[in-house]
């Protein structure tokens, strides 16, 4: 509206309520502007309302600041305030004198990445109005000063987002801004700083994104960013160089060094005045960005420009306020494996490690968020690791605010077995334990309990659980809670050998005990596992077995589709393990378990897990004179072990070799099926050879006399005199010794018609 309009429209003020700012010295004014157009007539034709607030800064406010003065002031400068309020004023500006300044100091330290303080450069002796903008722009085609001036003022109006839409329809002051951007950045800090700030203004709200991208204000933020980072560098060495000359020449008599030294306290003095400003220009470049990169598209964008290696570079900031926005800015990318790829390749941990601890309490947050995410790859927890965080991780464990996130790094860390052995180091077990006996009644944490079940797998950390009462502690809260996953840490413990297993005789009878009763399949489980681990010499496993009648709980859950597959696993260790005993072994032999473990083989013969285990109960029952027996006499599954010979599983095969060893030994007529297998196996590709060889291009000496051929069909297995009727060539335990080789090629092994110990046919 034109000057001259201006007896056309009527405003009226209403002042509402009066209160203290929650962070600053400041008091904070509700009011109600009331505005009317008038006709010619001076007759109202459109009234509107509006809501707003006015903040008034109270700088000099302290404990000597005399209240009713101030008081007087404030009601007399700011004609919102009734004279009439003047002792409600008092009231609330003796509160803010007397305001505790740790509950300030507290507000200070959580700045949040998303409040974006004023910086210096901003004040002004004037206050801005919306209905200037055209002077302001005007300012803007200027000097320098005049130009740092206009855009100060249209930043005040940004800075109330009010004023937005309206500043949004001027297409004329944000065209400007963008030109001087991109013309005289280079040329004033302050400018770049200011005029970045009102596009940041805009950048707070989604829907004007596009505005912000329509004057290309981010790809010019990423240019300003990687030259101020390269000026940094170059400040940095200009110091340093400066540095090494003062030391070089360090004399106090010496007036030339006296010289350089006031030279460099000079030029270090100039520098932190640069930084400070530098700071402040990165910080509201780098926080634009952040908010266009709620978009996917553009971060893209940003990523193909470097931005990750821009923001890692900044890390080596000391302002806490950057390096807030900087690390929450790198935990945002890292959510994508590409940008994850770029963290890695870059020192970005050794560089997190060092904010690591640190009393900025957001910013500690952040960073641990961030490496938290950097976690999940493995390559990354091994720097991690080399950076030195695992003791300092572990000192957050005693800080509340911060346990959570410190240990779900650390169980990420524990998920490596080659890191799980510096855990015993640190005061890490002895802290989560006291964690787990705190809970009392409470259910544990999923993140604790994870953390202690990889940290049992080690067989240092077990032991250090061990220690005192430990395992009695874990035991009884397992078995009285019926936790899986506190029984699940109790099994890792008991898997080592040492003091540790030995300890768990005491609880044999608990653990037996739950297996009859009728739990959650997960907790019997974990105590089967437990008592399959429990492979003690002094262990009266029949006693056990008698005690808790577990024989016909053993053989019922063995049938397959009796219980899930892990439960029925459980059952196959924990028989193997018990078949060590003899009269265990006999026990279960007379039960007719062997035919169920038969039955079950060929149930799941396509698991390997299943497979190895069963063939692990046959290895340990052929040791027994009394089940080697049913074994060979009784059932097939010596058969079955000769099947397995080759398996593609190498611990099968393993399994296997060694049973039917013992097989071999004891059983002659198995020991030349095994022999005939063996022989078969290690000559395949002769025997197909020899099989394949058409009758026409045969060699004379596989006919008889009579003309008529030795081999049949050519099937040269069907002969078993071939490999059995050379007493004493061939010993039955396959061990040939290397003179038979030698007769061999010398034929003094062979027949008439060339065969080891064949006849020649009449």
């Amino acid at each position: 509206m034109q000057a001259d309009d201006a007896r056309y429209l009527k405003r009226k003020y209403k002042g509402g309520s009066l209160d203290v700012h929650p962070t600053e010295k400041a008091l904070v004014v509700q009011y109600e502007v009331e505005a009317t157009i008038l006709g010619e007539m001076g007759d109202p034709m459109l009234g509107e309302r509006k809501e707003c607030q006015k903040i008034i800064r109270l700088k000099s406010l302290n404990s000597n600041t005399d209240i009713a003065s101030l008081a007087r002031k404030v009601v007399e400068e700011c004609r919102l305030i009734s004279p009439s309020r003047l002792p409600e004023v008092e009231q609330l500006l003796f509160y803010l004198q007397n305001r505790k300044k740790s509950a300030e100091k507290k507000e200070k330290k959580q700045i949040k990445p998303r409040d974006l303080t004023p910086f210096e450069g901003m004040e002004l002796d004037e206050e801005a109005n919306i209905n200037s903008i055209d002077d302001y722009v005007e300012l803007l085609y200027e000097d320098i000063p005049e130009k740092i001036r206009g855009a100060t003022l249209i930043l005040h109006l940004a800075r109330n987002p009010d004023n937005l839409e309206e500043l949004l329809q001027n297409e004329t002051a944000l065209g400007a801004l963008a030109r001087v951007l991109r013309e005289d950045w280079k040329q004033s800090v302050d400018l770049a700083t200011t005029i970045i700030y009102v596009f940041f203004c805009f950048s707070s709200f989604s829907q004007f994104h596009g505005l912000i991208t329509h004057y290309k204000i981010g790809v010019l933020c990423m240019s300003i960013i990687e030259h101020e980072l390269k000026r940094y560098d170059l400040w940095q060495d200009e110091l340093l160089k400066k540095k090494k000359v003062l030391d070089f020449l360090k004399r106090d008599d010496d007036p030339d060094n006296q010289n350089l030294k006031k030279e460099y306290e000079k030029a270090l003095k100039k520098y932190h005045g640069l930084l400070t400003k530098q700071e402040q220009l990165l910080r509201v470049a780098l926080y634009l960005l952040l908010n266009l990169s709620e978009d996917t598209r553009t971060e893209l964008k940003m990523r193909n420009k470097n931005i990750v290696h821009l923001l890692v570079k900044t890390l080596d900031r000391d302002s806490e306020e950057l390096l807030v926005l900087v690390v929450s800015f790198l935990k945002k990318l890292s959510i994508f494996l590409e940008n994850k790829n770029d963290m890695a390749e870059i020192d970005t941990v050794e560089k997190l490690a060092k904010l690591v601890p640190c009393e900025h309490e957001d910013l500690l947050n952040v960073t641990l968020r961030l490496l938290l995410n950097l976690s999940f790859d493995t390559g990354l927890r091994s720097k991690m690791v080399q950076a030195d965080l695992l003791p300092k991780l572990t000192s957050l464990l005693g800080d509340e605010a911060q346990r959570q996130i410190a240990m779900c790094i650390l169980y990420h860390i524990s998920m490596d077995d080659r890191f799980k052995s510096m855990f015993a180091y640190t005061d890490c077990i002895p802290q989560v334990m006291k964690m787990l006996f705190d809970c009392g009644d409470e259910r544990i944490d999923a993140e604790l309990i994870s953390f202690c079940i990889n940290l049992a797998a080690n067989k240092r950390n077990a032991h250090i659980m061990c220690e005192g009462n430990g395992l009695k502690m874990l035991m009884k809260r397992a078995l009285k809670h019926k936790d899986p996953l506190m029984m699940k840490m109790i099994r890792n413990i008991s898997q080592h050998d040492g003091p540790s297993k030995n300890l768990f005789i005491d609880y044999v009878g608990d653990l037996a005990a739950q297996i009859g009763l009728k739990e959650e399949e997960e907790f019997v489980i974990e105590c089967l596992g437990t008592l399959s681990n429990l492979t003690i010499p002094d262990l009266d496993w029949e006693l056990v077995l008698k005690e808790y009648n577990l024989v016909p709980y053993l053989k019922d859950h063995l049938k397959p589709g009796s219980a899930e597959d892990d439960l029925i696993l459980e059952v196959v260790i924990m028989i193997g393990t018990v078949s060590m005993d003899d009269s265990c072994a006999v026990m279960l032999a007379k039960s007719g378990i062997i035919p169920a473990l038969i039955e079950l083989l060929n149930a799941q013969q396509e698991d390997d897990e299943f497979v190895c285990q069963i063939v692990y109960v046959f290895y340990q029952m052929v040791f027994h004179q009394a089940t080697r027996d049913v074994i060979i006499k009784e059932t097939q599954a010596p058969a079955y072990l000769i099947d397995l010979m080759h398996d593609k599983n190498a611990e099968i095969r393993k399994v296997c070799d060694n049973t039917l060893d013992i097989i071999a030994e004891y059983d002659v007529e198995w020991g030349k099926k095994i022999q005939s297998e063996k022989f078969r196996w290690h000559n395949s590709q002769w025997l197909e050879m020899v099989e394949n060889r058409q009758m026409d291009e045969a060699e004379p000496f596989m006919y008889g006399d009579d003309g008529e051929p030795y081999l049949q069909n050519g099937d040269i297995l069907e002969r078993s005199d071939l490999f059995y009727s050379a007493d004493g060539i061939i010993p039955v335990d396959g061990a040939i010794s290397p003179e038979f080789f030698t007769d061999f090629q010398n034929g003094d092994l062979l027949g008439p018609q060339g065969f080891p110990g064949v006849s020649a046919k009449h």
